[in-house]
């Protein structure tokens, strides 16, 4: 199937939240339980600077990928608190490769610039940390027992940080 990649608009405020909740389902996925992913949610992720969804011919939102900006001075250069999701039945498939391909031209676009991506990555979910690899993401450090799963076990984030 094919899908397109484009700035989200409120129109797709459920199609966020149901991918949200369909990919929190797998523990260690995304750091948020499918209780947790509401329409507030959904709202949080547009209003940030940047949100991107990637959609089927039938507007079915199968990815998404959001970031902000910081907004101290000091940061002011980095984009942070990103989170993206693809939906279980569309993972391998490229999706979240080009959702992030999207975020970074259009962070390389802004004014003033961004000149740093950066992310957590929870350790059990190496394919995301491939993933984030493969685009120039780098290892920065670790964060032990920074998240506790559902059923009781910690799991390390891994920090990650791109310059553009």
């Amino acid at each position: 199937m094919s899908y397109t990649v484009r700035p989200a608009t409120p129109a797709d405020r459920s199609g966020i939240v149901a991918l949200h909740k369909a990919a929190a389902v797998t523990p260690g996925a995304l750091a948020r339980t499918p209780e947790e992913v509401t329409p507030d949610y959904g709202d949080y992720a547009l209003a940030c600077d940047i949100c991107l969804v990637a959609v089927e011919a039938d507007a079915t939102v199968v990815g998404e990928i959001h970031a902000k900006r910081e907004t101290v001075a000091l940061f002011a250069h980095v984009l942070g608190g990103l989170t993206v999701a693809v939906h279980p039945d569309r993972q391998g498939q490229g999706i979240g490769s080009k959702l992030f391909e999207a975020l970074i031209g259009w962070a390389r676009a802004q004014e003033p610039a961004i000149l740093r991506i950066e992310l957590a990555a929870g350790a059990g979910n190496p394919g995301a940390v491939r993933l984030y690899e493969r685009l120039g993401f780098q290892h920065e450090g670790r964060q032990v027992a920074r998240g506790r799963l559902p059923d009781g076990r910690f799991e390390d984030d891994i920090l990650m940080g791109m310059l553009l």
